[in-house]
């Protein structure tokens, strides 16, 4: 393997010259521009990593995000100017025919300019695709970060019943767990934190609102920490008071699901042996057709990356992927049920890195 993640990345890119990330404000931010330049902190405001066949790379950034670029991996070059932007992306990409870009996160416009400011009229092709496929085995020091992301959701999913009673809104509940994350390490939110209760968890997005626990409600939250970029992400349903018979028997068919799923996470697996092994409890239990989503998803500095742990998934796993477990049933009207955990796959199977108690619980 090869010992850089820019050689990684063009390895998985034979037919380009080059692979330029550019990073703007929001919404053109890409994770890719800090996973190869390895940067502690911002650098974004029309920044670019040029990444070369060679592995090489330059990191094109201007004067306010000179020092922040240093910090991290490439030769930086700083533009004051259009006349510096311009020689430095013609040094850069000299030569080049075919360059790359991030077509998921790199505008029409800064594309457009960064051929104009070259000069030259290069094939511009997606690189996309190898830029998943790269980021996708995380290295040691990924998988290190996204450990102590894990351990500090974990330990606000161990807090999750302190935090409940009788008329409680999702929103003040939510509020707590996301500064609590904070409190404990976390530098942002992997995404909006879900809490959903009563028959509010029948919905997989939903968003927190004023709505009030009552006794019996289903209590559900989806949430991850954020840790040197990288992110953990887990779901926990508890109860306040005796939950009804349906949303037991539910809970425990989850669980089942989650389990069977999860035997199936190994390197050279089939991603969709997962899903079907939990899907396959769940449509034989009284609950058909009440999974309405696929049980896992990649994880990285994104909180979905592409891995697809779906029943049509034709990837296959590999030592060094992070994924996510999570099965659900929901019930309209009613509540549902959800149980996930963020989990790395490993030679011989996988290592759950999220933790908390499976056995139902009751606030």
């Amino acid at each position: 393997m090869a010992s850089t993640r820019t050689e990684r990345l063009m390895e998985n890119a034979v037919d380009f010259d080059a692979i330029v990330i550019a990073n703007d404000g929001e919404p053109f931010l890409d994770s890719s521009f800090w996973y190869v330049t390895e940067q502690n902190s911002g650098c974004f405001e029309s920044s670019y990593a040029v990444v070369r066949k060679d592995g090489s790379m330059d990191v094109i950034v201007n004067v306010l995000e000179e020092e922040t670029a240093r910090n991290g991996k490439g030769d930086v070059k700083v533009y004051h100017s259009r006349a510096d932007l311009e020689k430095y992306f013609q040094e850069a990409l000299k030569g080049c025919n075919k360059v790359g870009f991030n077509v998921h996160s790199a505008s029409y416009a800064s594309v457009m300019g960064i051929r104009k400011l070259v000069g030259t009229e290069f094939e511009i092709a997606d690189a996309s695709d190898a830029l998943a496929k790269t980021y996708a085995i995380k290295d040691a020091k990924e998988i290190e970060a996204t450990r102590k992301a894990c351990r500090i959701s974990s330990q606000v999913a161990a807090e999750i019943p302190d935090y409940l009673s009788e008329g409680v809104s999702e929103k003040e509940v939510a509020a707590r767990m996301d500064a609590r994350m904070r409190q404990l390490g976390g530098t942002g939110n992997a995404f909006d934190t879900i809490a959903a209760f009563g028959p509010n968890s029948s919905q997989p997005h939903y968003m927190p609102g004023d709505y009030r626990l009552k006794v019996h409600d289903a209590a559900l939250f989806d949430f991850g920490s954020k840790y040197d970029r990288y992110c953990s992400d887990m779901t926990r349903t508890v109860f306040l008071g005796e939950p009804s018979d349906i949303m037991r028997r539910a809970y425990e068919v989850v669980l089942e699901a989650q389990t069977a799923g999860i035997e199936e996470y190994r390197a050279g697996a089939n991603a969709n042996a997962a899903d079907l092994a939990a899907r396959k409890i769940i449509d034989e239990s009284e609950f058909k057709g009440k999974f309405i989503h696929s049980f896992g998803h990649g994880i990285g500095m994104d909180v979905h990356q592409p891995i697809h742990v779906s029943p049509r998934s034709e990837q296959i796993l590999s030592a060094g992927n992070i994924v996510s477990a999570e099965p659900g049933i929901y019930i309209p009207g009613v509540g549902g049920i959800r149980i996930e955990d963020t989990i790395l796959i490993t030679e011989n199977g996988c290592e759950r890195l999220t933790s908390f108690p499976h056995e139902l619980t009751i606030v």
